[in-house]
Order: structure tokens, then C-alpha cells, then sequence
């Protein structure tokens, strides 16, 4: 059962995240230098494997927050919401900063990819909370 808790909360980061990009695509292109073509649409994409490689790290980083939340007996929606927004401000978007920053990459980018991380990582938390994990 509880695997399958984490495949959802998985699932409903990963949602969000194609709904955020969905919207913020285009400013998520110009901030990461993607280089689109005449239409709009970035050029060699790579393909479904980006998908992929999204998911499978979307689970990865659920697997470990359910795993985190046990130890930390965080087994409500309310902490779980807030263990899940602890995790996303303040240890994966300072991460993606600090790296971002070393690369050189716009501090646009940080923000677009750091709202994603919180708000996904906060749904996270809540499915593990509406759990009792």
C-alpha cells in the first residue's frame, strides 16, 4: 500500500509540474536558453526521455520524503504540507540556486524551477499527510 502512496504523490507533483511548465514555458525557455524554432517550440527536445528522467526523479524524491516523514512521525496534512514546503525551499531550490548561480544561469530560472519544487514538494507532503504517513 504504501508504495502506491508513493506512485500518487509522485504522480500529483509531476502533474503540477507539467501544468506549471505548461504555463511558464515560454519564460522557462528564454531563462534556460533552450533555442526554440519559428514557431515557438524548442528545437531537439530530446524526445519522451526528459519525461522520463522527470518522473523516475519526481519518484525518487518521493520515495525519500515518505521516508523522511515516517522517521519524522509527520503523519497529518498540515504537517505533512509543511514538511513537504520545508523540503522544497529549503533544501531543493537552495540547491538548484547555488548550482544555477555557479552555471551562470538567469536568477529568473531559479524562480520558475523553485515554485515547482515548493508547490510540488507541498503536494507531496499533503498526499503522504491525507495518508496518515
Amino acid at each position: 500500500m504504501q508504495f502506491l502512496v508513493v506512485i500518487l504523490a509522485a504522480f500529483v507533483a509531476y502533474a503540477f509540474g507539467a501544468v506549471w511548465y505548461t504555463f511558464m514555458s515560454k519564460p522557462w525557455m528564454v531563462a534556460a536558453g533552450i533555442p526554440m524554432d519559428a514557431s515557438g517550440k524548442p528545437k531537439g527536445n530530446g524526445g519522451a526521455m526528459p519525461f522520463v528522467i522527470g518522473f523516475v526523479a519526481t519518484l525518487l524524491v518521493a520515495g525519500m520524503m515518505r521516508h523522511v516523514f515516517v522517521q519524522s512521525h509527520l503523519g497529518t496534512v498540515g504537517l505533512g504540507a509543511m514538511g513537504g514546503f520545508g523540503i522544497g525551499a529549503f533544501l531543493i531550490t537552495p540547491w538548484v540556486a547555488m548550482n544555477y548561480s555557479y552555471s551562470g544561469r538567469p536568477f529568473k530560472l531559479t524562480l520558475i524551477d523553485g515554485v515547482n519544487s515548493v508547490v510540488a514538494c507541498t503536494l507531496m507532503g499533503i498526499v503522504f499527510g491525507a495518508f496518515g504517513i
